[in-house]
């Protein structure tokens, strides 16, 4: 096509956009022109699909804009030279989508800064200008769908056959980056932390040394125009040796623990192995199609993967739904405990529910009287949390039970349905088990509160008849029954931030297990040099401890420390934050009652009897609808299973009401391979 023949509009636009790329003198410049000339092709859409390109094929118009006259053709395959040979290309291949980082930690401060701090422009890698011309998402999938004929005519333009030294520069820096991704292969692969966790074998004998090798053979085949079959072959072979040291190395995490810089290495090592198979496919496949259809799915990824490298949120993403799920699984290892499947296990609960709420009782009694000492706010909150912290200690000590601290501590037998089961089957699953957490948390809620309140009742009339006086002052515990007013306080809020407490305590549970089981405390344990002198047998048993009940060692460290320290946090940022849990302002307000006895029965204790109803719905809901969403996203749920399951747990609350209060007399529960699997 002509340039007389187009549109005076895109033919200057042309005209522009090549002089500003063949007129170029400095590596900027150049790289600003090619930039503007592709947005310029970009603009134009495909003229068989997009009507408003005017019926003119831009691609067409600037390849016979360049082969039309001789001395363009010329000057601007000489700018396409420049530009492809000056900058550090092995870059594009190599490093493009590949984190640079040692560690996770690293990779994300860099991305971090790199938001706030202005970046100082760099020409010096094709990877950049990769970037700067395809700015967008949809760039991307536009790219993406290029039909292969305007591939190839796009290809043909900018490194055409006559002029093989543009095409040898690009080889060149090909290589490279082929030799780059081996090398950060081998790297990562023969780090400390990952031959710790795969099989063992000497390291002449890795796969991740031999991968290098077989690198080198294939790239000495390729440049030597010789057969890639036999090298190609072997460079597989490697890589499946090395993906079955890494599902090894997996394999060890899902038993002992996830590190997330062990996870970055991992996924360090399946990026550059996936980038390294594309181009070996682009080197391996016959010229013409084939290979122009083997060089698009390389760039396509390569131009993705440009975009994926200034993430953080996908980063984040990339990295932790291993830990995720893993904290998932780990906070909730024990926690079929707290799941009434029978009549007979709905009774179990209540009872160590009833104790629980004894030991409450007393915990709330020293909460109050540090409440009422006159502290410093910080040192208030810091003693309340550690009252709290070994309250639930000696709940887990002595196996008994905090309601609404159940559904953190159920992650694993929900994960076991998410890991375990599919389509309808899973949800129909879900369902049965979330009623078995709410009738479960009804009996744990019914025990606490009634014992709690009797344990309150009690110790306020021992009190009385050692000292004379109430427990508690009549102001402070006014105060106390009017906080608990649903309509007049900030109950209905302090509720549902405790249920958001009370699932950070369950991750952190989690968290703190598979750290300790990363850094092998208990095998630390039981090998300590101490068991000399107190008998290597006592320390054996004291690591089986540790190493059952760690979960729940952070869970409760970490929810009496959050309780106690949330208003201190509130009170710094200016917010009113403070805490509702259902088993302790059932308590508070047992106590403050008896203490106003017999004016204590009053309005304002009916108004705290609804605030304490609506703290349990609250701590329940938030927090077991939170510990779902993050199975849910640690195992992949789609979204359209979501609604399908909000529409199944609303018809079974209408059809089957009596399920969310009593187990059914017919017990059903997950099969033990599913829940330890």
């Amino acid at each position: 096509m002509a340039t007389e023949t187009l549109p005076p509009v895109i033919r200057s636009g042309l005209e522009r956009a090549l002089a500003g790329f063949v007129q170029s003198t400095t590596a900027a410049d150049r790289i600003d022109g090619f930039v503007g000339l592709m947005e310029w092709l970009r603009a134009g859409g495909d003229p068989a699909s997009d009507p408003f390109a005017r019926g003119v094929d831009r691609l067409a118009a600037l390849a016979d804009a360049v082969d039309g006259d001789a001395g363009l053709r010329v000057s601007f395959h000489r700018a396409v030279g420049a530009m492809v040979s000056a900058p550090a290309g092995e870059n594009l291949f190599g490093e493009t989508g590949v984190p640079d980082r040692g560690s996770f930690t690293g990779e994300l401060v860099r991305r971090l800064l790199a938001y706030v701090l202005p970046a100082p422009r760099d020409d010096h890698e094709l990877g950049r200008l990769l970037r700067r011309v395809f700015q967008r998402e949809r760039d991307v999938a536009s790219f993406a769908d290029l039909p292969p004929a305007r591939f190839a005519r796009l290809v043909d333009l900018l490194f055409p056959a006559d002029r093989p030294e543009l095409s040898a520069a690009i080889a060149a820096s090909f290589a490279d980056g082929f030799r780059l991704l081996a090398t950060r292969v081998q790297a990562e692969g023969l780090g400390e932390d990952l031959r710790a966790r795969s099989r063992g074998m000497p390291v002449a004998d890795s796969p991740f040394l031999r991968l290098s090798r077989a690198t080198d053979a294939v790239l000495d085949a390729w440049q030597a125009g010789r057969g890639l079959a036999g090298p190609a072959a072997a460079w597989r072979s490697m890589r499946a040796a090395c993906r079955s040291q890494l599902t090894e190395v997996r394999r060890h995490l899902e038993s002992e623990g996830v590190s997330v810089d062990i996870v970055f290495g991992l996924e360090v090592i399946d990026r550059c192995l996936g980038r390294m198979s594309l181009m070996l496919e682009a080197m391996a496949a016959p010229a013409g199609a084939p290979r122009a259809e083997a060089i698009h799915r390389l760039l396509t990824g390569l131009i993705a993967a440009s975009h994926e490298d200034r993430g953080v949120g996908h980063l984040i993403a990339w990295h932790l739904r291993l830990l995720g799920r893993k904290m998932v699984d780990r906070g909730g290892e024990t926690g079929e405990q707290y799941i009434a499947y029978s009549r007979e296990e709905y009774r179990r609960i209540w009872w160590a529910a009833a104790g629980g709420g004894l030991l409450i009782a007393a915990v709330v009694a020293v909460t109050l009287t540090i409440a009422g000492a006159g502290l410093a706010l910080f040192q208030e909150g810091l003693l309340t949390g550690i009252a709290y912290a070994i309250g639930f200690l000696l709940l887990q000590a002595f196996s008994l039970l905090l309601a609404t601290k159940q559904p953190p501590m159920t992650g694993a037998a929900l994960a076991a349905v998410f890991r375990e089961r599919h389509g309808a089957e899973r949800l129909d699953e879900i369902v049965d088990f979330t009623a078995r957490i709410c009738h479960s948390q009804v009996a744990a809620a019914a025990g606490n509160v009634a014992l709690v309140v009797v344990g309150g009742i009690g110790l306020e009339a021992a009190w009385r008849a050692v000292s004379g006086h109430p427990f508690l002052p009549a102001a402070q515990a006014a105060a106390v029954q009017h906080s608990f007013n649903p309509l007049s306080s900030g109950t209905i809020f302090h509720a549902a931030l405790t249920g958001v407490i009370l699932w950070l305590a369950g991750l952190v549970g989690g968290w703190f297990d598979n750290w300790s089981a990363v850094h092998r405390l208990p095998l630390a344990i039981r090998e300590h040099p101490l068991g000399r002198h107190v008998g290597h047998a006592r320390l054996a048993r004291l690591s089986g401890v540790w190493a059952r009940n760690a979960a729940g060692i952070g869970t409760s460290v970490s929810l009496g420390l959050m309780l106690g320290l949330a208003p201190v946090l509130g009170h710094f940022f200016g917010v009113p934050l403070d805490v509702r849990h259902v088993t302790l302002a059932a308590g508070q307000l047992a106590l403050s009652t008896a203490a106003l006895w017999p004016d204590g029965v009053n309005l304002w204790a009916l108004y705290g009897l609804a605030g304490v109803a609506l703290t349990f719905a609250l701590n329940l809901a938030v927090s077991y609808v939170l510990t779902f969403f993050s199975a849910a996203r640690a195992y992949g749920l789609p979204a359209s299973d979501v609604a399908e399951l909000t529409r199944r747990l609303a018809q079974r609350v209408l059809t089957r009401p009596a399920e969310f209060v009593l187990p059914a007399r017919t017990p059903f529960r997950l099969p033990a391979d599913h829940v330890n699997a």
